[in-house]
């Protein structure tokens, strides 16, 4: 009865012929009658692996790399338990491990390729998955992961080609013709991205990111409406599915229905590479607030705090000390804020504190609906040391004063569609009596070129050290114009007038079909009427530009 051999052989077959709970018994049955063995180690941790309890199957590689350290199996089945408990760093290195003894190890090669991936080294990966494919070419699921870590790389025309390898390889393989509806969107070809995710979902009907990402074609193609009923069918066949609800979240809050919408929007913290904080203390959803301190934290770009940092006096006025922890470049601008008690960095030790929320969850703390958005304006002020010295700066000469920002941070996703060239933008620079100013902080050189060719453009980007000097300078112009940025952000909280550039599929913020914004009064919209049509927004721009310069000038 305690013959390690046959236990350990009779766990092996259990396992092959997906007895695992049987094979479990068998395995620990021979481990206690022989504790030294690494093969039934690492054999046992397999079994845990199939049962999807990944911490012990990583104690039982541990085990048997002890005992034997070239085990080349355990190894590698170490490498894949610790890419499940979100580890890809420590599995890399054991993929590393396994090829320095096993350079052509196939699996080793490709799973060292997605752990690059997973830690978005995605150069790195692609060269990864190339090695693996000179060990076995024609290997259409290799070639396909190729092509995500290309199009995460924004290489949008050979992740395109690589999926059409795969799919000349291997036709029926769904996640091919997802992936490239993926790319065919963010090259804004929304019908032929529809045309490939339907082809997934003729292969596999229940494939649930496709779902999603038919959602996000029809996003494109007709709007939010025609989305949600694809993010529907996501959430079908998974309840609770995190980037499904976030997506319908998205639709739902540019639609206006804030209700469900910030109750949805709530799943971003689900989502895969999400990284929620960890407190010890309850999240605050609008109970009574007397007395407490409370943690509030900004979780995405300056743009996003700066809108909704209007909350935080009204969070004051609830009873309650706020803390504010914010980008540091924003301090200085938010010290001058009613109901900060005190500001901090992340990273910066934190005091004391009873309940904590993330800015973009303080909607749903106040129930905010299309009646009742916060909206009045200013509700943030330069300092009056940088407004003196902005003033003494840019004194009045008689011109109307517009402030122009052309691009936002480059490493956006959608930066592609959001931002412009200046070059685009010098048909409005001859516009009577208007006197430009740069308010880029960071130039990319093609815009380095042009602004330094356009002397008729005052750039003062080296001189703002933060966002209280952009937000002086501002003050001292009669209109600002940007395309979806912080600095558009900054402008309709301070209240001044600002035009907002948006690509044809704007954010969610600025809702649907309408030129007005419900959160800046002081803003205009101005939307491209077609994908990339940036030309006819821009003509458009320029008239009515000359025609308010006109009236100013009176």
């Amino acid at each position: 009865p305690d013959n390690f051999d046959a236990l350990h052989l009779s766990g092996v077959l259990k396992h092959q012929h997906g007895q695992p709970a049987e094979a479990l018994r068998l395995l620990a049955a021979a481990l206690k009658s022989n504790a030294r063995s690494a093969a039934a180690h690492s054999n046992y941790g397999i079994v845990l692996a199939a049962l999807a309890r990944h911490d012990e199957a990583l104690a039982a590689y541990d085990a048997a790399l002890a005992l034997k350290s070239d085990h080349t199996e355990a190894r590698f089945n170490r490498a894949a338990a610790l890419r499940r408990l979100g580890r890809p760093a420590a599995a890399l290195a054991d993929y590393d491990a396994v090829l320095a003894l096993l350079p052509r190890h196939l699996d080793a090669l490709i799973g060292r390729g997605n752990a690059l991936h997973e830690l978005r080294r995605f150069d790195e990966a692609v060269a990864a998955f190339e090695r693996a494919l000179e060990i076995k070419p024609g290997f259409a699921e290799l070639v396909s992961n190729r092509g995500n870590a290309q199009w995460e790389l924004r290489r949008f025309d050979a992740a395109l080609a690589s999926y059409d390898e795969a799919l000349a390889l291997k036709p029926d393989y769904a996640p091919a013709h997802n992936n490239r509806g993926n790319v065919l969107l963010d090259m804004n070809r929304p019908a032929e991205a529809l045309i490939a995710i339907d082809r997934a979902l003729a292969l596999a009907p229940d494939y649930v990111d496709a779902h999603i990402n038919r959602g996000n074609a029809l996003r494109d193609l007709a709007g939010p409406r025609a989305a949600i009923e694809s993010y529907d069918a996501a959430l079908a066949r998974d309840p609770g599915n995190a980037e499904a609800l976030w997506n319908k979240a998205l639709a739902e809050l540019s639609l206006g229905d804030f209700a469900q919408g910030w109750r949805d929007h709530e799943a971003r913290w689900r989502r895969a590479g999400a990284r929620p904080r960890d407190f010890a203390v309850p999240q605050w959803r609008g109970e009574p607030l007397e007395g407490k301190t409370v943690l509030l934290h900004a979780e995405q770009g300056f743009g996003d705090t700066i809108q909704f940092v209007r909350y935080v006096p009204l969070v004051a006025a609830n009873g309650a000390r706020v803390v504010l922890e914010a980008p540091t470049p924003l301090h200085p601008l938010l010290r001058t804020m009613p109901g900060v008690a005190a500001i901090v960095a992340r990273g910066d030790a934190l005091p004391g504190f009873d309940l904590h929320c993330p800015l973009l969850s303080l909607p749903l703390a106040f129930s905010t609906d299309a009646t009742n958005i916060p909206c009045a304006v200013p509700y943030l002020a330069p300092p009056p040391s940088a407004a003196a010295r902005w003033a003494a700066r840019l004194p009045d000469d008689g011109r109307l004063r517009v402030g122009l920002a052309w691009s936002g941070n480059p490493t956006h996703r959608n930066d592609h569609n959001r931002s412009l060239p200046l070059a685009r933008l010098t048909p409005l620079i001859d516009t009577p009596g208007v006197a430009f100013v740069s308010l880029q902080r960071d130039l990319r050189e093609p815009d380095r070129l042009a602004l330094a060719a356009l002397p008729q453009i005052a750039a003062y980007g080296d001189d703002l050290a933060d966002f209280a000097d952009t937000a002086a300078l501002i003050e001292r112009l009669d209109l600002v114009i940007a395309v979806d940025t912080a600095v558009a952000h900054l402008a309709g909280s301070l209240g001044k007038p600002v035009w907002i550039l948006l690509p044809f599929v704007a954010d969610w913020r600025w809702l649907i079909e309408r030129n007005d914004c419900p959160w800046y009064p002081t803003a205009r919209l101005y939307r491209q009427p077609e994908i990339g049509d940036w030309a006819s927004l821009l003509a458009r721009l320029r008239t009515n530009l000359a025609a308010w310069a006109a009236a100013r000038r009176g």
